[in-house]
Formats: C-alpha cells, sequence, structure tokens
C-alpha cells in the first residue's frame, strides 16, 4: 500500500450519537498479575519515523516493537510487496522484537533504498506499522563552472550566486575568505535563505578576489567549496543616492504556503543608497510577538508553530532618507492530517455496544480510509455487528472471537496519519486491584481518598461500606468518582474505620477491605516571638508543638529560609532553639518547621542585634536639599540629569528621589519618578510624550529626605500615539438588551498627544459576526443597545489621539444585561425527617430559561395551621425564606414546628431577580415534645402544705398527654434533698401538696409531655409557713469582735432561717461600695487582710430572693492596730563593736610591719653593693611562699626592691637593670609625649643558651588577654 498518496474517502455522512447510549471504553490495567491470561491483540509500541536517512557507512536500523498476547510475530513489506527476509543474508529480525537490520557491504547501500512497512500478528489481529521510507545521505560534488571576474560601480547593487547541489539532507551554506574566516555581514551585506549573498549598495572596500562559498552536508560531516569570485568595485562615476528597490522578492506581490505547525520564513532584501532600513507588520492584525522573531538584519521574519490564524497578507517596507518600498507577501496555511481524536483501544463485553472514533483535521480536508488487521475494510466480510460511518466504526452486540486490529488511515495531499486501535472482546469477572487491608492516614478537615481500582468485562460496578454494614452514597460528605475511588470531602476522626469496596459485574462479585485513619493536625501552639539582644548575649525561640500522639515530629529550624550555620552556639532543643554569645551575623528571621509524614506548620520570628554599649551621641540631620540641576543629552523619550549633592550632616545620603511635575496636564503636582542611589549624581531619565517636564531632587539619609531642590529648566517632550489603552475593561449589562462597557480612562500624562479619543469594539462571542466600533471621547463608559438576554460578548477599547493608535489591546469577554427568569422548578416534593426538620427536593429548571447567571433557588414556606385546629381557626404566620445557592436541585428546612400543616413554593433566582413561583405544596410535620408550661405559681402556703397552679404550652406540638412534676426540698447550704414524682392529666392545671416540712423551702420542676416526650421544664421555688411567729425585731442577737495579727473576728446571735447571710465592711469615712463575704451556716467569721492602723465599719446582713426584707446587725467599729517600731541602735550591738577592734588591731599590725621595713632598707644600700661586686648572685626563692629571701650579713649582693629575677637565677651582665628594652614585649616599648614610658612591664628578657635569639621569656599577662580579643 502506497500510504503517502490520498486515501479514498469513506461515507460523507456526519453520525451523531447519544454517548449515554454508547459503552465506554474498558482500559486494560499495566498490573501484570490482571495481563497474565488476558488475550490481547497485538500494538505497536516502537517504530522509526516515517522518513529515515542513512549514512552508508553505517548499517540500517528500522525499529518496530509490538506487544500481545501471545506474543506477535513480525514481518515486513518494502515497496508494497512481501520482503523474505530470510532470502537475504545482509537482512536480519533482532530476536524478540520486529525491528530489521540491514548490513551494508561495499557499493550495495542504494539498493535498499524503498518504503519499508512493519507488520506484527497473532491469533487475534494484525497490527501495521507506519509506511518508513528509507533514504541514503548524499553529499554531492560541486559541478565544474568557470566564474568570470565582476566589475560593478561603486553604489549599485550586487548578488553573488551560490547554487549548492542538492544533497540529502539540504547542505548548510555559508561564505568564508581564502583564510577560512567568515565574511563580515550587516543590513548592507547579508545570505539570504537559498544561499545567495546580497549587497545592497557595493562599496570600494567590497573588492576582493575570494568570494567563497562553502556547503556542509550534516549527514556525511562533509564541506565542499565553490570557485572563488573576483568582484573589482570601480569608484570612477560611482551610482548616486536613490531610494530603496527588492532584489528578492520581485515584484509588488508573492505568494507563501506553509504548512501548519511549521515554521513560516519570510525573507525581503533591498538595495538602495543610503542602506534601506526593513521593516514588517501584517495587514489587518499583529504579528504573534510570542511566536515571532526577526533576523539576518531585519530582513527575515520567522513566525514558528503556524496555525490557520497565521494566514493572511505580510507587508515588508524598505525605506531611507529618499523615500521607500513596500512588498506583499500572500501567506496561506495549509495542513497535514492532524489528530483531533485518535482511536483507542476497544474492550467489549459479549453482547455490548462500542465504537472507535477516528477525526482528523487538515487542508484540505483528509480522506479517511478503514482497514481491519491490515486490509481494506470496503473488502472485509459483511458483519451486520459493525456499522462504517465515515470517520466511525460502530459494534453492536458483539460477540466472543470478534477481536480484531483496525487501522484509520487519514490522508491529503501533505502527507498522512495512521493508527492502529484494536477491538477486543473480553468476559473477565470483577478484580479488585488495590491492596488488600491497606491502610491510609490522612490529617482531620482535609479531603481522603480510598482507591478502588478495578477490572473487569462488563466494567464493574463500585458500591462502598463503611464498617461492612453502613452503605455509602454520593452526599455532601461522599463522593464516589467514576473510577471507584471514594472521597471523604472533610474528613473528621468519626470517619475512622473500616472500608468495603464492592466490584460487581454479570459474572461475579469481588471486594476488598481498606482502612482510614484520621490524624489530628500538627501545630505549632507556642510561637517564635520577636527578641532584640545585645552582641555577646544569648537568646532563644520557643516552638512549642501538639501533634497527633500516633506522629513523631521533626523540628527544623531556617535562618533566612537557609539551614542553620554549622556552628556550636546554635542548640536546637525539643521545645526551640537557643543561641548562645551571639553576633551581628547572627541576626536575622529565624523560622521553626515541624514535619510529620502526614503535614507540617512552621512559624517565624525576627532577631535584631543591638551594640551592649552605646557610642557617644552624634547630632543627626537631614540632608541639604542638591543644587545646580542641569538637563544633558537631550533626546526624544529620554534626558540626563545632574546635580551636585548638599551637606549629610553626618548620616551618608542613602538615595535620591527625582520627581517632576507635568505643567501641561498637572500643574503644581510634583509626582515621584525614579530613585537612584545615594553615590550617584547622575540619572537618564525615560520620559513620556506630550509633556512639560520640570524636575527636582530630593536627598534622603537615615532621618529623612530633605528639602527639594529647586527646579530643573522646562524640558518638552512631542507628542506621539498612545503607548498603553484603558485599564480596568469590563463588560456588564444592567438591563435585558444592553451591555454597558466601562474602562478606566488614560491620564493627560498617558494621552501621548491631544485628540484623545477610545475605539470601542464589541462583538458576540463565537458568533460569525464581525467586531462593531464606535468612537467616543470624554467619557469612561458606552452603552449597546439591541443586545439579546444574556449572552457572552468579546469587548476591546483602544485608544487613540491625533498621531496615531495604541496597541492592539486583548478582548475581554462580558455578559449582556439579564432578564427575569422564564420557568419555576418543577416536581417539587417534600420529605419530613422529623417534627422540625424537611427536606425539599425539585427538579432544576433548564439553564437558558434563568436568562442570566443562575443564583440559586429561593424556599418561601409558612405555617397554616397546627394539626389540632380548624381550617377556620387558621392564622397567617410569618413567611419564611431560605435562599440555596448554585444550581441545587434539593434544600433541607430546619426550625420547623411539629404538628403543623406547612405550604411552600419555589423560584429561581438570577442578578435580576426572581422567577415565577412553583406550584404551591403543602406538607404536614409530625407530633414532637411540646413547649414548657406557660405558667407556674406556688399559693396559699401553709405549714405543710402549698398549693401549685399552672397554664398549658404556649405550643403543644401534638396531642398533649398530660404533666410530670417533680420536687425536692432545699436546706439552708442550697443542698438538694430527695425527689418526688407526680403525673397529671392533661386537663389539670392545678394540685395541692401536702406532708410537707414547716419553714422550708421547696424547688418545683413541671414539664408537659406528648406521646414524643416530656417537653422544657418550668422552676419554681417556694417557702412553706413558719411553725411559729418570728420574732419582732432583728433577727440578729448580739454581735462581738477580736482583733489578732491574722485579722478580725466577728461573732454573732442568729436566729432567722434565711439562705445567704454576709459579713460587710468599708473603711470608716469611706464612701466605697461595701465589701461583703458570705457566711452561710456561721455563726463567727475572720475577716482577712486588712489594713493596719485603719478602722473599719463593719456588719452583718441576711437576705435572700424569697424574702424582699434585708436584715442587718447594727454597725460596730474595729481599730487595727498599726505595727510597733523595730528600730534598734546599732551602736549597741555585740557584732558591730567586735568588727570596729579586729579593725583596729589589723591597723596596728601594717604600721609595725611599714616601721621595721623602713629600718631594715636603710643597713644595705644598694649602691655600695653594686660598686663591690660586678657579677651579683640572687638569692633564690623561698619554698615555702615563694617570697624573695632576706640578705644576711655575709651575702654579697640584693637586688633592687620589686625587681624579678629570671628563672635561672642569674642576671647577664649585657642586660642592664637600666635597659628599658627588657621591658614590655622586647623593644617595642615607646615615649609619651611627656617621656613617660608606655610599655607593658613583662620581667626581663632572657636569652636561651640552646636557642640563640629566640626568647624563652614567659607571655605578658596583657598580650595574653589581647589574644582573647
Amino acid at each position: 500500500m502506497d500510504r503517502n498518496r490520498k486515501w479514498v474517502p469513506g461515507f460523507g455522512a456526519v453520525l451523531f450519537i447519544f454517548m449515554s447510549h454508547m459503552t465506554s471504553a474498558l482500559e486494560v490495567p499495566l498490573d501484570p498479575k490482571v495481563l497474565e491470561g488476558l488475550p490481547q491483540p497485538p500494538t505497536i509500541t516502537v517504530q522509526s519515523p516515517k522518513f529515515y536517512v542513512f549514512d552508508p557507512r553505517d548499517n540500517i536500523v528500522i525499529h518496530c516493537e509490538a506487544k500481545g498476547k501471545p506474543q506477535p510475530r513480525f514481518s515486513w513489506t518494502r515497496n508494497g510487496t512481501h520482503f523474505d527476509v530470510e532470502k537475504d543474508p545482509n537482512v536480519l529480525i533482532m530476536p524478540g522484537v520486529g525491528t530489521l537490520v540491514i548490513e551494508i557491504r561495499g557499493e550495495m547501500s542504494e539498493t535498499y533504498e524503498g518504503t519499508y512497512q512493519c507488520i506484527a500478528h497473532n491469533e487475534h489481529g494484525t497490527a501495521l506499522s507506519n509506511n518508513i521510507v528509507v533514504r541514503q545521505s548524499r553529499s554531492p560534488l560541486w559541478s565544474k563552472e568557470r566564474n568570470v571576474a565582476i566589475v560593478v560601480q561603486m553604489g549599485f547593487s550586487l548578488v553573488l550566486q551560490c547554487r549548492p547541489p542538492a544533497g540529502l539532507p539540504p547542505p548548510v551554506i555559508f561564505w568564508m575568505d581564502s583564510t577560512f574566516r567568515r565574511l563580515t555581514q550587516d543590513k548592507r551585506i547579508s545570505q539570504a535563505l537559498n544561499g545567495d549573498l546580497y549587497i545592497s549598495n557595493t562599496l570600494p572596500e567590497d573588492t576582493r578576489n575570494d568570494y567563497i562559498c562553502f556547503a556542509r552536508f550534516p549527514s556525511t560531516q562533509t564541506i565542499q567549496q565553490k570557485q572563488p569570485v573576483s568582484v573589482t568595485v570601480l569608484e570612477s562615476n560611482p551610482e548616486g543616492e536613490r531610494p530603496p528597490g527588492f532584489m528578492t522578492p520581485l515584484g509588488a506581490t508573492s505568494t507563501k504556503m506553509v504548512l501548519r505547525g511549521d515554521t513560516l520564513n519570510l525573507e525581503c532584501i533591498a538595495e538602495g543608497l543610503p542602506t534601506p532600513d526593513i521593516t514588517w507588520q501584517k495587514e489587518g492584525g499583529e504579528l504573534p510577538s510570542s511566536r515571532t522573531s526577526i533576523n539576518n538584519f531585519q530582513k527575515l521574519l520567522k513566525i514558528s508553530d503556524v496555525s490557520e490564524a497565521d494566514a493572511g497578507d505580510y507587508r515588508c517596507t524598505a525605506s531611507n532618507s529618499l523615500g521607500s518600498a513596500h512588498h506583499i507577501i500572500k501567506v496561506t496555511v495549509k495542513a497535514a492530517p492532524f489528530w483531533i481524536s485518535a482511536p483507542r483501544n476497544l474492550i467489549l463485553a459479549p453482547n455490548e455496544t462500542g465504537m472507535l472514533t477516528c477525526r482528523v483535521g487538515g487542508e484540505p480536508k483528509p480522506q479517511i480510509e478503514w482497514f481491519i488487521n491490515g486490509a481494506p475494510l470496503a473488502n472485509a466480510p459483511m458483519d451486520i455487528s459493525r456499522k462504517v460511518d465515515s470517520d466511525t466504526v460502530i459494534f453492536s452486540n458483539v460477540q466472543s472471537g470478534s477481536s480484531a486490529v483496525y487501522q484509520c488511515n487519514a490522508s491529503n495531499e501533505f502527507g498522512y496519519l495512521m493508527a492502529n486501535a484494536f477491538v477486543s472482546v473480553l468476559a473477565e469477572p470483577p478484580r479488585v486491584l488495590t491492596p488488600s487491608n491497606y491502610e491510609y492516614q490522612v490529617i482531620s478537615n482535609n479531603p481522603a481518598l480510598l482507591h478502588c481500582a478495578s477490572f473487569g468485562s462488563p466494567i464493574p460496578t463500585i458500591t462502598w461500606f463503611k464498617d461492612s454494614h453502613t452503605s455509602i452514597n454520593n452526599d455532601d460528605s461522599y463522593v464516589i468518582h467514576e473510577n471507584g475511588t471514594l472521597e471523604i470531602l472533610v474528613a473528621q476522626p468519626l470517619n475512622s474505620g473500616k472500608y468495603t469496596c464492592i466490584a460487581t459485574n454479570n459474572l461475579g462479585i469481588k471486594e476488598n477491605h481498606v482502612y482510614l485513619r484520621v490524624k489530628e493536625p500538627t501545630r505549632i501552639i507556642k510561637q517564635p516571638e520577636y527578641r532584640e539582644v545585645q552582641k555577646g548575649m544569648s537568646t532563644g525561640f520557643e516552638c512549642t508543638v501538639k501533634h497527633d500522639s500516633s506522629l513523631v515530629p521533626t523540628m527544623t529550624w531556617l535562618k533566612d529560609n537557609r539551614e542553620l550555620p554549622d556552628d556550636k552556639r546554635f542548640k536546637v532543643t525539643k521545645d526551640g532553639l537557643t543561641i548562645k554569645d551571639v553576633t551581628d551575623k547572627d541576626e536575622g528571621t529565624y523560622t521553626c518547621i515541624v514535619n510529620t509524614t502526614l503535614d507540617q506548620d512552621s512559624a517565624s520570628a525576627v532577631l535584631s542585634i543591638v551594640e551592649a554599649t552605646p557610642t557617644p551621641a552624634i547630632v543627626y540631620e537631614q540632608p541639604d536639599p542638591p543644587t545646580d540641576l542641569e538637563l544633558t543629552d537631550q533626546a526624544e523619550r529620554s534626558v540626563q540629569l545632574t546635580w551636585t549633592p548638599g551637606d549629610e550632616h553626618n548620616s551618608p545620603t542613602q538615595k535620591f528621589l527625582i520627581q517632576y511635575e507635568d505643567l501641561l496636564h498637572e500643574p503644581r503636582v510634583w509626582n515621584n519618578l525614579t530613585e537612584v542611589p545615594g553615590t550617584s549624581t547622575t540619572v537618564q531619565l525615560h520620559l513620556s510624550p506630550y509633556v512639560y517636564y520640570s524636575f527636582r531632587v530630593l536627598a534622603m539619609n537615615q532621618v529623612g529626605y530633605s528639602q527639594p531642590s529647586q527646579p530643573s529648566h522646562q524640558y518638552r517632550t512631542n507628542p506621539a500615539a498612545p503607548d498603553v489603552n484603558p485599564s480596568d475593561v469590563q463588560a456588564v449589562g444592567t438591563e435585558p438588551g444592553n451591555l454597558v462597557i466601562s474602562w478606566t480612562p488614560l491620564t493627560g500624562f498617558q494621552s501621548n498627544g491631544p485628540g484623545l479619543e477610545y475605539r470601542v469594539q464589541w462583538k458576540q462571542k463565537d458568533a460569525d459576526e464581525g467586531w462593531s466600533s464606535q468612537k467616543v471621547a470624554n467619557v469612561s463608559h458606552f452603552i449597546v443597545s439591541g443586545t439579546p438576554i444574556y449572552v457572552p460578548y468579546e469587548i476591546k477599547v483602544q485608544a487613540l489621539n491625533d498621531y496615531g493608535s495604541g496597541p492592539e489591546p486583548e478582548p475581554v469577554t462580558g455578559f449582556s444585561g439579564e432578564g427575569l427568569p422564564l420557568s419555576a422548578p418543577d416536581n417539587v416534593h417534600v420529605t419530613v425527617h422529623n417534627g422540625t426538620l424537611a427536606e425539599v427536593h425539585w427538579e432544576p429548571v433548564s439553564l437558558p430559561s434563568v436568562q442570566g447567571k443562575l443564583q440559586g433557588y429561593k424556599v418561601y414556606y409558612y405555617r397554616k395551621r397546627g394539626l389540632h385546629e380548624e381550617e377556620q381557626e387558621a392564622h397567617q404566620l410569618e413567611e419564611n425564606v431560605l435562599s440555596f445557592s448554585g444550581n441545587r436541585s434539593e434544600g433541607r428546612l430546619p426550625g420547623l414546628q411539629p404538628y403543623s400543616v406547612y405550604n411552600l413554593f419555589i423560584r429561581v433566582l438570577n442578578n435580576k431577580g426572581e422567577g415565577p413561583p412553583s406550584p404551591g405544596k403543602t406538607f404536614e410535620t409530625p407530633e414532637g415534645v411540646p413547649g414548657p408550661p406557660s405558667f407556674l405559681n406556688a399559693v396559699n402556703p401553709s405549714l405543710d402544705t402549698l398549693t401549685l397552679e399552672w397554664g398549658p404550652p404556649l405550643n403543644n406540638n401534638g396531642r398533649l398527654a398530660g404533666y410530670t412534676l417533680k420536687y425536692q426540698p432545699v436546706n439552708t447550704t442550697s443542698e438538694l434533698g430527695p425527689v418526688k414524682v407526680m403525673t397529671f392529666q392533661a386537663n389539670e392545671t392545678t394540685t395541692t401538696l401536702g406532708n410537707l416540712n414547716a419553714s422550708m423551702l421547696y424547688r418545683f420542676n413541671l414539664s408537659a409531655r406528648t406521646i414524643k416526650g416530656s417537653g422544657p421544664i418550668i422552676v419554681q421555688e417556694a417557702f412553706t409557713a413558719m411553725d411559729t411567729a418570728p420574732p419582732v425585731g432583728p433577727v440578729f442577737g448580739t454581735v462581738n469582735t477580736s482583733v489578732s495579727e491574722e485579722g478580725a473576728v466577728i461573732s454573732w446571735e442568729y436566729f432567722g432561717h434565711h439562705k445567704n447571710v454576709y459579713v460587710e465592711y468599708i473603711v470608716e469615712n469611706s464612701k466605697e461600695d461595701w465589701k461583703k463575704e458570705l457566711v452561710n451556716g456561721s455563726h463567727s467569721h475572720m475577716i482577712k487582710g486588712l489594713k493596719p492602723g485603719t478602722s473599719y465599719r463593719v456588719r452583718v446582713v441576711a437576705r435572700d430572693a424569697a424574702d424582699s426584707t434585708v436584715h442587718s446587725t447594727d454597725e460596730v467599729l474595729v481599730a487595727v492596730p498599726a505595727v510597733p517600731s523595730r528600730q534598734v541602735d546599732i551602736a549597741t550591738q555585740g557584732w558591730f563593736i567586735g568588727l570596729m577592734c579586729a579593725i583596729a588591731l589589723l591597723i596596728l599590725v601594717l604600721l609595725i610591719v611599714c616601721f621595721i621595713k623602713r629600718n631594715k632598707g636603710g643597713k644595705y644600700p644598694v649602691k655600695e653593693k653594686e660598686d663591690a661586686h660586678q657579677d651579683p648572685e640572687i638569692q633564690p626563692m623561698k619554698e615555702d611562699d615563694g617570697t624573695f629571701g632576706e640578705y644576711s650579713d655575709t651575702e654579697d649582693h640584693k637586688p633592687l626592691k620589686g625587681s624579678r629575677t629570671p628563672s635561672n637565677g642569674t642576671v647577664r651582665r649585657d642586660e642592664s637593670d637600666d635597659s628599658l628594652v627588657d621591658y614590655g614585649e622586647g623593644g617595642d616599648g615607646q615615649f609619651n609625649e611627656d617621656g613617660s614610658f608606655i610599655g607593658q612591664y613583662s620581667g626581663k628578657k632572657e636569652k636561651d643558651t640552646h636557642e640563640g635569639n629566640e626568647s624563652s621569656e614567659a607571655p605578658s599577662p596583657v598580650n595574653a588577654m589581647n589574644s582573647f580579643v
């Protein structure tokens, strides 16, 4: 078969099929356990590209691999006939696959050129590869030709032809000289796409004898060159300046055809003097910026990934100072066949229905031909279960054994597409592929996905159960996806448990169990907080975590979003981070991240480092304003501004702010233009057209901004077309039949010129009509009338002025005005769940009838009457309204009154308003528990009886069955006694209780009941009468007071029966409120915390709710004594006298020691010893305390007081005691200006006899300290 030609077309009719009647394709999973044992026709998995160029030095390898069950067998065709591989010793098929390998020997490579096709076959069908055209790469020699020297007058144009030999693949062309250096190209000299070298106008430097064209053949990696061309440019009688003309293409117009998906290359090369500039534009449209590039010095326009929208007229313009020339290139876009929907493998069960679809695009429209197992389907035997209609093959009532591989071939003059798709008829019971007993873990309040991947033919139906008995359906909490996955939208701990999925088809049933564990989220409950720490101190951040007990959190700390420095000063603990001895480098943002296997949380805080000791105060002020503003390098849209900075006042300038005033549009208003670093004194300013600029500069340091500088001279820019279009373009219909287009207008600064207008364009989206347009000025909206109700429109608003139009705007989508909905919901029915909750269902209206954006549905309902009331007794109650947003079909009605008759209707809602009501629907609510009795009163109390009266509930919520009374005594400490229960008939509303205790408080709880149970209770308390008459006068007797170190004690006599007794007190002569403390059941109380030296008024008060009378004792005055003084005379204390004596004794001892030292120093003058002995010896130190020993009368020498001896006990003569070099650090001793010695005393230096000049002295203590700094 020749797959490069057009294929014979199939049926021309287009078949519209309701997908609901078709069986969706069953995908065979990749699970090896499933694939094992399943028959499968062949499927091509690997093949070589359609065009294969081989190097004659290498073997030919044409790839072909396929899968199937059983393993396919492979064969090949060449040029449409069977290729007998076994008869050719140079050809073999690789084992296990169908890849063809041809060994090339000598000059025989050309004999294997041709068109190859791979065939994979097993007992269930035959699959074909693409036609693979195999060609040998070629690099032919340049034909012999004699180049004639070229002589040209200066200024004329010139074309040097290359014309390389045709190779496979085509060669790469470039021009070089005899020294193999590439010729320099620019807009005057450039190479065209065909390899020729074009010179727009010749110059004397173009004279040379080595213009050489080279051709590089990429497959063979060879380079060939053409004979050198000699060019001589004559300077006598040069050609004068002239307007442009095109060297290629020729004429006013030309045509170009390009295939969809390829790159469009348009080339225009012009001659002229001066050298012309080339520009490009598309007539009636814009160049696609994301896919467009302009190369070769503006002469080559390239548009990648071409689509049909790129067809049209492209204008290239060549211009110089003398004129311009234009050329129109008419581009048409054709298309080789491309897939819209390639056929997919189809697995059907016996007696099922399905189809293969082969939808392709192309220009011209491709012809589609179907094949079965490699043979034309038109020639196949008649099969009543198969019907072909153009690009679709329909299968119905398929039977076992009818498996086959179908090929769809779509072709036109520019190419072809071929795809294999098998139809396999299988009957397989269900299999569940998800691992059994798998445990899913999820954090609460997150979605949970429980998978139930299955396979079977017919496709199994998936059902889910929780804890093996609760069926799960799609509702507000659960979603069962088409692939069987169960999604719990918001997982909660109660969702944890065992889940069972069951896969069922007509051949069997299979179940699988999985488990869900919902975990508590990980949260940082104590977050790190901002820290400001002195340098050298320690600090830390807290990070306390709460997490699920079964998850192990991992805490990670970051500094400025990077890992912590590798420094032992940073220590991460369980609950935070500690930093020791902080430095300036530790400043930054620290983030605590806590991770578990399921979730994470993070929190951040900033650490600021401050100096430990404040530096001397320096006066900082704002800088002085800059001066000497100057404008230079003035251009159309830019100018350079320079200035001289002012005094910084001890704070370096951080930046300069440049502001401008638009004297034309906004005089006396200064706007920020740009900022530059404080080290700059010049800036290049980018300007807008049609603005009268004046500039000023402000300097800023850490204190703030300076005063503005004096304004610069005025600088005016010329008008131009707008650079931007209006923003915030919107289109909204406000009334039926209109469309209001609004936008944010351009400012005068943005107008770029006079005569600012707006071109408003609109068209109905996805309609064939063109754009409507209207120009408006000085407005920010435009109303389009006569539009259909609520249809989408595309809108564009473009700015234009007297100098041109702004950029092409992107379209914005909006909708025309909405109308009121036309229809009401149908099939309204109500499901009553209980006495207070019902669920209403309805059939949603069709979206076209909404006439706008569907906002939802409103349910209007009201209670007509109670079921125990007659129709004439019913009275109208307030209407209730519930709104349900979105395209809903059900809603719940809470808060209903039980045992009632309700009526409802539904309206659909859009932005315009509500639609007509649905027919009214009446429903009844069942009985519920009643409300509380309307009142409960206790009357006629006696010593042992009380009478109770009550009223029926305001809402019976059903048929009233009676009342339940519970009562019990309450003692003075609020403790409750035993409960007694009584029941009454519905018609009883009073009772008298006997055998009660005298002077006792009782609590009564009364509730009404129906057959649904008891309702809320009503509570009442009451006293029985006292058994004796109350005493005349106060109920309190004598009140006594006393004061101790702990507080004031109050005691009293009490004869009353009141529930609450208080002790109240207040500071004498104070106007504050009385403070009170509860003292129930007691006759004495201690008031603590009283202020010493203060008098208080105190009383005892009795009161309770049952008796409005307040009983109180007379006020008594309690005086709290002041704390006595405990100061003592220190001079009389024994410890002080002993301390003074010890100090006096110590001073006496010191005076005696000083006296002895002075006398001993006078007996042994140092000078006499130095004169008598040239080599003094020093007395060794005492062993017991390390001090210098004293000299006896027989000793020869004695060291100077305060001097230190070397460790070896000797002093060398050449190291004089008077040498200043021996102090401090060697010879580094220095003198102050007054001659005093500056240095650190560290003892004499000592030269080690073994080490030569190296010092062996102990280090100075000061130097030792300096080593730590």
